[in-house]
């Protein structure tokens, strides 16, 4: 039986999405607590520290797509060879983790280059990892309601895996965490290694320009264009909120897993009422709706001053449940655009290559521009002249508010407006 032939249930989503709890464990710490680690452990100025991870994010991102055109080649072969791959990017992936927060030296430039190198390991194990699981979950196909599902399960578990990741620096340390995350990532590789197999159609082995082949399809490089703004408008905040949390609300460090875990939390809550949402709108209406909420409940950020912790924990629930949309929907509707193409079976690593390209350089403009662009702007942790928390408050609570109402408009105008009007014409 064709793994789209049946309902995707629970024990298959238990076994497929297990995998990407540790995925969205790691993804924390290397977006969020490095830059502020490097930057008050070892004070590396942010000019230099934004550089440095602007690079090796550009680096990896990158190497996405022919990591994607890889990932095909091994599906073309057998499930068994993408999931050995997936064994030795784990292993990889747990020792550059652990080596990232513990560099042997204090010069601050054999600092850079230890973080530079470290960076680049983890990244482009992280990235093997990601795009193998992400396609797998895309070859199971099914309709909208079923693709969301698969995802939903996925970032769903992911989020669970996010939750621990922002209390487990402050509760267990370092050492503890990096462990943790090693036997995380290990029974996730066991689980997906006994989840549903995907069904792959042959690929030609010398077909080079099928890594390009996604730019080709006019409806992906819409969806494209729409998800990076998306993903610019989040990660920003992403990169930021350490620095906002200390310095603009002067909150007490004890505050900050009960930020993030609350936000993630109303994450996780939210995925299964988006899911249901989708049956009624469609993906794209119901990622559209979540667009609106995200806006409503952040914009709050920019009127927030010293004491307003209790403040920001109310955007941080409102704003984690519109994350829920932007973590179950964009997904599917990428593997929904994957099987109307008629590229599923065959194509899946390559479309989550340009994927994931399109949010590692969200994630390196975010911190390659908003940190050196603070630091102009005279802002520097501990900083707390008007002036410099002004910049932080815009560039953590305004700009990523701007940047979602574009991606708004595009989604509108590029997947839903057309949609709607090939409906009034249909007879």
């Amino acid at each position: 039986m064709s793994p789209a032939a049946r309902a995707f249930g629970t024990a298959d989503g238990l076994r497929y999405g297990l995998l990407g709890l540790p995925l969205a464990f790691v993804a924390l710490p290397l977006y969020v607590v490095v830059p502020h680690h490097y930057a008050s452990a070892f004070g590396i100025p942010l000019a230099l520290l934004g550089g440095v991870l602007l690079a090796a994010r550009l680096l990896d991102a990158l190497v996405d797509p022919l990591i994607g055109r890889g990932i095909d080649r091994l599906f073309a072969r057998s499930g068994r060879a993408v999931l050995g791959v997936g064994a030795a990017a784990a292993c990889v992936l747990a020792l550059g983790f652990h080596l990232l927060f513990f560099p042997p030296v204090r010069d601050v430039s054999a600092v850079m280059a230890w973080l530079a190198v470290t960076l680049a390991v983890t990244y482009l194990a992280f990235s093997a990892l990601t795009v193998a699981h992400q396609s797998w979950g895309a070859m199971l196909g099914g309709d909208e309601a079923q693709r969301a599902r698969i995802v939903g399960w996925r970032e769903g578990l992911g989020v669970a895996g996010v939750l621990v990741a922002s209390v487990a620096p402050a509760t267990l340390g370092l050492p503890l965490t990096t462990a943790l995350f090693a036997l995380l990532l290990a029974a996730g590789w066991l689980a997906w290694a006994r989840s549903l197999q995907p069904q792959a159609k042959s690929a030609a082995p010398d077909d080079t320009g099928a890594v390009w082949l996604p730019l080709r399809r006019p409806a992906f490089r819409r969806l494209l264009a729409v998800f990076m703004l998306n993903g610019i408008a989040s990660a920003v905040p992403a990169t930021l909120v350490l620095f906002f949390v200390q310095d603009r609300l002067q909150a007490p460090r004890t505050w900050e897993p009960a930020f993030l875990g609350l936000y993630f939390l109303c994450a996780a809550l939210s995925i299964p009422l988006w899911l249901r949402l989708v049956r009624r709108a469609g993906l794209a209406r119901s990622w559209l709706a979540g667009m609106g909420l995200a806006i409503a409940a952040f914009v709050w950020t920019a009127g927030l001053g010293e004491g307003d912790a209790p403040m920001f924990l109310a955007v941080c629930a409102a704003s984690g449940l519109a994350l829920g949309a932007d973590l179950a929907l964009p997904g599917a509707l990428l593997a929904g655009q994957i099987q109307d193409a008629g590229d599923r079976g065959r194509h899946e690593g390559a479309y989550f290559g340009w994927w994931n390209f399109a949010t590692k350089l969200n994630l390196a403009l975010a911190a390659g521009l908003a940190l050196p662009l603070l630091g102009l702007a005279g802002y520097a942790p501990g900083a707390r002249d008007a002036q410099a928390l002004s910049a932080l408050t815009f560039a953590y609570g305004v700009l990523p508010c701007a940047l979602k109402l574009l991606a708004a408009a595009g989604l509108y105008l590029t997947l839903i407006r057309p949609d709607t009007a090939t409906s009034k014409v249909t007879p």
